[in-house]
């Protein structure tokens, strides 16, 4: 790390571990996650401090992450992902396609492009869509991230609140199940053989272009280990908690609502948008609990449009089928990282074309 940015960082580092413990005093859900989010968030936004997150640092917590959810694929679990693969992509079409059409009406009230509207309107594909954003001229590359980085935001500050909430009855069973984790004696010697494994996959899915790759690298490599060489230990809650706090900084700082044009409609209806996605997977879960007989929790957090590693985390923490909302959220993942992006390159030319004929 540079000499300059080690203030910035010890700075953005306490305010973060102020944040996760407030949040953990007041009996939030996903403390650690969601403590350092919003305070990094408020200290960056607010104060205008200048803070610094190292994306190792978030890296390192995506590591620890996909351990856990590679622990999570045994064979009974395969066979099972395999039977709803019809259900993924059913669950993905109609995902994406409310979100599409969602971004019409947005793209006519705030005056924006449709085609930069729809890339940021795309759940579950955050780095996707920035570099598709990136690659594909006439898109206003500040409104994609902003869309894409508020509905995550919103995705995994609401969904943990609502899962821990009456609705889904599951009263504290978040405050139980923070209370049981593996001892620390028991990591040892196996987890040496994971922890290699994780890092050299991490480095391998980074080389292959894998999405998220020290999140899904990982997650290959400890299901491989686990399923033919030796069974992989649980994580002591600290170390869970670890992971969460190192994204929760990194998410902190994503957002950034000063550098938009016409702000005050673009944050308007990215709340909006947010919102209208949440509502739309919590009625796509019902669909999925009458197709396949899961819990309430784990269908929600399985068609829920953020990000696996967010996802991962929550299920993880109320004891949701974390293997099946794994393999719901991974789907969509590589359904955005391989369909998606040449659909819109198609989409976009035509526009663009169509466009300039009329001009």
């Amino acid at each position: 790390m540079e000499k300059n940015k080690w203030i910035p960082f010890l700075v953005t580092f306490v305010i973060s571990f102020i944040g996760g413990a407030v949040f953990l005093l007041i009996h939030m859900p996903i403390p650690w996650l969601l403590g350092p989010m919003v305070a990094v968030f408020l200290a960056a936004r607010i104060g205008k401090m200048k803070l610094y997150w190292p994306v190792q640092l978030r890296n390192s917590g995506l590591i620890i992450v996909g351990y856990t959810i590679g622990l999570s694929f045994t064979k009974p679990a395969l066979i099972q992902i395999v039977h709803q693969l019809p259900s993924m992509l059913l669950m993905t079409v109609l995902t994406i396609a409310i979100s599409a059409l969602f971004a019409i009406l947005i793209s006519k009230l705030t005056g924006v492009e449709y085609p930069t509207i729809l890339t940021g309107s795309i759940p579950g594909g955050l780095s996707q869509m920035i570099t598709l954003g990136e690659e594909i001229k006439g898109l206003d590359l500040t409104v994609v991230t902003f869309l894409q980085v508020t509905r995550l935001m919103m995705i995994i500050f609401i969904v943990p609140l609502l899962i821990t909430s009456p609705l889904f009855a599951v009263g504290d069973l978040y405050a139980v199940s923070s209370k049981i984790s593996a001892e620390w004696s028991n990591l040892f010697p196996a987890i040496i053989i994971f922890a290699v494994g994780s890092v050299v996959f991490a480095l391998l899915g980074k080389k292959a272009k894998l999405p998220t790759p020290y999140l899904l690298g990982p997650i290959i490599g400890t299901a491989i280990i686990n399923l033919g060489v030796v069974h992989g230990p649980s994580l002591p809650a600290t170390l869970t908690n670890l992971s969460q706090f190192l994204m929760g900084g990194y998410i902190g700082l994503l957002m950034k609502p000063d550098q938009l044009k016409n702000k005050g409609k673009i944050i308007t209806f990215s709340l909006i948008s947010g919102f209208i996605l949440i509502l739309t997977s919590f009625g796509l879960s019902f669909l999925l609990v009458t197709l396949h007989h899961v819990t309430n929790i784990t269908s929600f957090l399985s068609v829920a449009p953020g990000g696996m590693d967010q996802m991962g985390i929550i299920a993880h923490a109320v004891h949701a089928d974390l293997s099946i909302v794994t393999g719901y959220q991974l789907f969509r993942i590589f359904f955005i990282f391989f369909i998606v992006p040449p659909l819109l390159k198609w989409y976009f030319k035509r526009h663009y074309r169509k466009r300039k004929q009329y001009n």
